[in-house]
């Protein structure tokens, strides 16, 4: 594949407007085209990135011979049938957060990228981050010791609104696969997938969890205790306990600029920052480009079995909860 890599961007909600800016920032992306199910959406979107390329409908997107890969950008339950769309079109994916609903979902994914020979990965920008990779090499590097403990947060209120997507059970509301996916995604990259975990989740009118707490256990010495909300404002920070100190990701920690250590008790916090190049997403976009140019299928760092990771331990917690998703 040539140095230039040509996008076309399927949905043209806020996060594909984010992503988008993002790739406006890389000089080996080019934003080719933009589908949509109404014209008029597509039109604005192409006229705010000066995109050459409109489409109608998805179908028509993926099948446009100016595209190399396609960026999925759609709500939850459409994730699977937009992917499968693109990869029968032939072209590579980059798929939002969460890969799908469920681990079955994921697979037939994964499997259909496989015997088609394209490149398929979940977009869980927070791995690609600087400042995340830093915190990874100085837990690996020993800098705090022994580690012990993860803390993270996620939560911010929004109001209850059955038709939107974060309480409608159809679109795959609730606060564990929109935002608790942070935290549990974070503590699966620094530390590994978990021997055992366990869940506790407030379900709200419609049925979706508004409220979650994890707690990841990593042998006899480490543990992690996350928690994620869509009906009350946190933090939005990550602590990183060792026997020497500790590491703190500052909000937001899923896509910090800054991280500080503390070496010691009562020993004032050094700070590290990484300030972004653009909005943030465009690392996890440089990746891609660089795996397509580099003739990849997989992410050697958003692997296909960090995906189905993740996706099986949301899986094994909704079940323990109770909640189906009606569109599964």
């Amino acid at each position: 594949m040539e140095n230039k890599i040509r996008w076309g961007i399927l949905g043209t909600g806020n996060i594909a407007n984010s992503f988008t800016e993002a790739l406006t920032s890389l000089p080996a992306a080019e934003i080719k085209a933009v589908g949509s199910r109404t014209q008029d959406s597509a039109q604005q979107f192409a006229k705010k990135f000066g995109i050459p390329n409109i489409h109608t409908s998805y179908e028509s997107l993926v099948n446009d011979p100016d595209v190399d890969v396609i960026y999925v950008s759609t709500p939850h339950t459409y994730h699977k049938n937009n992917t499968l769309l693109a990869l029968g079109a032939g072209k590579h994916v980059l798929c939002e957060k969460p890969l799908a609903l469920n681990s079955l979902q994921v697979e037939s994914m994964i499997s259909t990228a496989q015997e088609k020979n394209l490149f398929l990965m979940e977009a869980m920008w927070m791995w690609f981050f600087p400042a995340i990779q830093e915190t990874k090499h100085l837990i690996d590097s020993r800098k705090i010791g022994d580690v012990r403990l993860l803390t993270a947060d996620f939560g911010f209120f929004k109001a209850f609104d059955p038709q939107h997507r974060l309480f409608n059970p159809t679109l795959g509301g609730g606060a564990l696969l929109d935002i608790g996916i942070y935290p549990l995604a974070l503590a699966l990259y620094l530390f590994g997938k978990p021997d055992q975990y366990s869940g506790q989740a407030f379900l709200g009118k419609t049925g979706v969890d508004e409220q979650i707490h994890l707690s990841l256990l990593y042998g006899q010495e480490k543990s992690a205790n996350l928690s994620a909300t869509i009906r009350a404002i946190s933090p939005c920070e990550a602590v990183i306990s060792g026997s020497e100190g500790f590491i703190r990701i500052h909000k937001d920690f899923w896509h910090p600029e800054k991280i500080s250590l503390s070496l010691g008790r009562g020993e004032k916090e050094k700070i590290i920052e990484f300030p972004h190049r653009s909005n943030g997403m465009d690392y996890e976009a440089q990746h891609v480009m660089d795996c397509l140019i580099a003739g990849k299928t997989e992410s050697d760092v958003m692997s296909f079995q960090a995906s189905r990771d993740l996706m099986e331990i949301m899986d094994s917690l909704r079940q323990d909860w109770g909640i189906v998703y009606p569109t599964e």
